[in-house]
């Protein structure tokens, strides 16, 4: 099929090209007369070719492509579902697109581990169908020519097995073995592909963008990973060791070193996840407790009311046993068992006039007839540095059904027996911008309106800091099909320009 243009009155007509099944010649022809050129060919044709070096060949070439497309120039926007409500959804999840051809999956979105992983074909244990209505994929590394196994010698690998992520036990490849605090767990391989994903730029205009990424691929999974109820495809671990995604495209400087989350509370649930750090006024920071797995704070005290609670400040210091740990993964939230009873005792005592408490199976419980924000206190979580995390009565307590028309509420905060962890799951997470300022090694929080658009700082290849608005690509997606609408309209009108007139001129 021959190509014609137009460019300054010159028309140039490309016949045959090709480099391996088609003619070896290229003709261009013009008023000026014909240049023919010789074309070698990459590979012979008198004998055959395997495929697994035609493979090689087009995967080098990809890993051209991938180094011209190494610098994204915005900010990376995932769509968010779900809810903190354990009897709705109880999880929050993101759709990561992988491979090629491209393929998406849902995960969810955890800061409680690191890796990210799917479930892939032959897996044992994996849930075929889910209860939150959303179609299950398996990926499989063979059907992506993008695609290509971790070995042990992979410096991927090396960092996995520092981090405890990666094992070497199976030959020369790269394996994992997950065990989670709920007793669940996955083993599979790593493999190498590309990610892809929308990026924000300027006035929330949206574009594909992929990087390479190492992650794992499930072909065994255990325990309530089994269950189809709430079943994903796998898990998106944003943790801060170097098999993380943010570690892996911050370190090729494809995205900021930060990344931000605003989990919409409520039935509908939603919000907004962004590679970027989130500008806003009221965002208060702490810093990170140093050379940790998790991303843990150094908690120093709980107020109820206003007041103090008489809590030794030792149990919330940092150790192999306790500490305080942000975990998007948890759905519900945790206190140190020393200081459980006090912070209950203190609830207590500012609502026992106003309502009826009774415990049922080990929560401590609520009849309420009227509006928990007129009758419970606020709790203030102080952090180091001074930053405050202030809760509403919705952010520790779980409405669970109602008794001759009064609603139950209790206690979302639970307590592990013998154990000193804090953990700041879902349940206070939610209603919040949350910052992971990896850079600066701190997080920062305020309470905001998840369903809202957010501004996003981000340092770009060009070394210019530029604020973008994002968070509505997985809230409204018309301004980015209005278009692509346009993009079609503008190509069939070009389309039928050169059947028409049969060129085209460019000025």
């Amino acid at each position: 099929m021959a190509v014609a243009a137009a460019r300054h009155g010159l028309a140039v007509v490309l016949v045959g090209l090709a480099v391996v099944v088609f003619p070896t010649t290229m003709v261009f022809c013009g008023e000026m007369g014909m240049m023919t050129l010789q074309l070698e060919r990459a590979f012979p044709t008198n004998h055959g070719v395997p495929l697994s070096q035609l493979r090689a060949r087009d995967r080098f070439r990809h890993g051209r492509f991938l180094q011209q497309q190494s610098s994204v120039n915005g900010i990376a926007d995932f769509p968010v579902e779900g809810t903190y409500d354990p009897f709705l959804v109880g999880l929050y999840y993101t759709r990561v697109v992988l491979g090629s051809p491209p393929k998406g999956f849902y995960v969810q979105i955890d800061t409680g581990s690191d890796v990210l992983w799917v479930s892939c074909t032959s897996c044992n244990g994996c849930p075929t169908s889910s209860g939150l209505q959303i179609p299950l994929e398996f990926f499989d590394p063979s059907g992506s020519p993008t695609a290509s196994l971790i070995s042990c010698s992979d410096r991927s690998c090396l960092l996995g097995i520092q981090s405890g992520d990666s094992v070497c036990s199976n030959g020369n490849q790269c394996g994992y073995t997950f065990q989670y605090g709920d007793g669940s767990g996955t083993s599979g391989y790593y493999v190498s592909d590309l990610l892809r994903f929308d990026t924000v730029a300027g006035n929330s205009v949206t574009s594909n963008a992929s990087a390479r990424v190492v992650f794992g691929c499930s072909t065994s999974e255990t325990g309530d990973l089994t269950k189809s109820d709430r079943a994903v495809d796998g898990i998106l671990g944003f943790g801060q060791q170097g098999l993380s995604v943010i570690s892996q495209l911050a370190s090729q400087g494809v995205t900021p070193n930060a990344f931000s989350h605003c989990l919409k509370g409520g039935n509908q649930g939603g919000g907004i996840l962004v590679l970027g750090q989130v500008i806003e006024p009221n965002i208060v920071y702490t810093p990170l407790v140093p050379s940790q797995a998790h991303y843990n704070l150094n908690l120093q005290s709980i107020a109820v009311n206003g007041q103090s609670l008489p809590i030794d400040p030792s149990v919330f210091l940092t150790s192999d046993t306790r500490g305080t740990i942000v975990d998007s993964g948890t759905t519900l939230a945790y206190l140190a068992e020393e200081a459980y009873d006090t912070f209950v005792n203190a609830i207590n005592q500012v609502v026992l006039q106003s309502v009826r408490a009774f415990v049922s199976r080990g929560n401590q419980c609520y009849l309420v007839t009227s509006s928990i924000s007129d009758i419970f206190p606020p709790v203030s979580l102080n952090f180091a540095g001074g930053a405050s995390m202030v809760l509403n009565p919705r952010d520790y307590l779980l409405q669970q059904n109602s008794i001759n028309g009064a609603a139950v509420w209790c206690i979302g905060f639970q307590k592990i027996q013998g154990q000193g962890l804090t953990i700041l799951g879902d349940l206070v997470l939610k209603d919040k911008i949350v910052v992971y300022d990896l850079a600066g090694q701190r997080i920062g929080w305020a309470n905001y309106d998840c369903s809202m658009s957010v501004n996003v700082s981000a340092t770009l290849s060009t070394g210019k800091s530029e604020f973008v608005n994002a968070g509505q690509i997985g809230n409204n997606s018309s301004s980015r099909d209005d278009l692509r609408n346009l993009i079609l309209v503008t190509m069939l009108q070009v389309s039928l320009y050169i059947l028409t007139f049969g060129k085209m001129s460019f000025l």
